[in-house]
């Protein structure tokens, strides 16, 4: 059973998730998953497809928002956007969660939703050590 780590109220990331994980999830309350891994990084990966369609007769909505290494800019906007626009919670996923947890980070600063050291302490107290992406957090957040 993949663990979900909680991050935020609104947002939890977790490692690769199996069919049967989505059905755990909306259990649990989570209304929105997101991946970030692309298809067919590993053998024996579920595809989009298939977990899509799993998550929809969970009734959770489902985006994919794939991509290897470093979050590209598509990548952060496009999960601010959904961060912004789906019900939550929220729980993506991805191999190990730190491409998710990076994403998220990465669109909570570009939003400006949460201050860089905010950032940093939540994802830290969920497991993820992002101190690496204080830059790019800064670079990204609102100059006030």
């Amino acid at each position: 059973m993949t663990e979900f780590r909680r991050v935020t109220p609104h947002f939890a990331v977790a490692g690769q998730l199996q069919p049967a994980d989505l059905a755990r999830a909306a259990a649990e309350g989570y209304r929105t998953v997101i991946v970030n891994r692309p298809d067919g990084e590993d053998i024996g990966q579920p595809t989009h497809a298939e977990m899509k369609a799993v998550a929809e007769a969970a009734g959770l909505a489902f985006h994919v928002i794939p991509y290897a290494g470093q979050p590209p800019p598509g990548a952060v906007g496009e999960t601010a956007t959904v961060l912004e626009g789906t019900p939550d919670p929220v729980l993506a996923y991805c191999r190990t969660g730190k491409r998710s947890i990076f994403a998220w980070a990465l669109a909570q600063a570009l939003t400006g939703i949460l201050r860089p050291d905010e950032i940093i302490a939540l994802a830290g107290k969920a497991g993820y050590d992002i101190e690496g992406a204080r830059g790019a957090l800064d670079t990204l957040a609102p100059k006030t």
